[in-house]
């Protein structure tokens, strides 16, 4: 149910690069299988990389021209990436700064949550209990037809927590996440490497 208590009547989170510092993990992943498939990747590849689900990565690691007798290599391709990201993420992750502290408050606020990720459910399963947070609602990769940067990942959760998404805030660290979240009418609050905003920060960022 939405919080009486002022501000946002939800907060949705993104989780890697947001609450987690995974996104190098998932490069790292991303760039392993891309190497196995004959190709490198670079900086002109991060749009196509970071933010987006595992199987847009899986189809453009097999572009720019993907032939008919590929499309048998996709769900492969989306399983090595998926494994190669979940080695990684068992090896160690590191909580953003901040995350701890604004989770704390928005719990003892009342104000509901929601973990939003691109990332399949065995992914965030694993990275959950590192953030050690019950979020009120969990949306992963495989919760809607399309992922970020699609809107319905955020029209989702908000559905599922009965808010309407121009009265939820919405933190995000990618362009994929971004253009998601600021699609599905949500108030969106960027985060950066050095930490996640404040409680007071989301308030009056909510009720500007």
């Amino acid at each position: 149910m939405p919080s009486e208590r002022g501000g946002p009547d939800a907060v949705l989170f993104d989780m890697d690069g947001t609450l987690v510092d995974t996104e190098g993990l998932w490069w790292q992943a991303a760039a392993s299988v891309a190497a196995s498939l004959g190709r490198s990747l670079g900086g002109d590849d991060e749009p196509y990389v970071v933010g987006r689900t595992i199987e847009d990565v899986a189809a453009y690691l097999l572009a720019p021209d993907p032939l008919p007798q590929d499309a048998p290599r996709l769900p492969e391709v989306v399983r090595r990436l998926t494994d190669a990201f979940a080695d990684r993420v068992e090896q160690g992750l590191t909580v953003m700064p901040g995350a701890p502290e604004l989770l704390a408050g928005l719990a003892a606020t009342a104000i509901p949550t929601a973990l939003v990720s691109a990332s399949p459910r065995s992914i965030v399963e694993l990275v959950l209990p590192r953030i050690g947070h019950a979020f009120d609602l969990v949306i992963a990769n495989e919760d809607t037809a399309r992922g970020k940067p699609y809107p319905d990942p955020y029209l989702e959760a908000a559905r599922r927590l009965g808010a309407a998404p121009s009265r939820c805030v919405a933190v995000e660290d990618s362009p994929a996440g971004i253009a998601a979240a600021t699609a599905a009418g949500c108030h969106v609050l960027v985060a950066s490497p050095e930490g996640l905003p404040s409680l007071p920060h989301i308030r009056a960022h909510r009720n500007r």
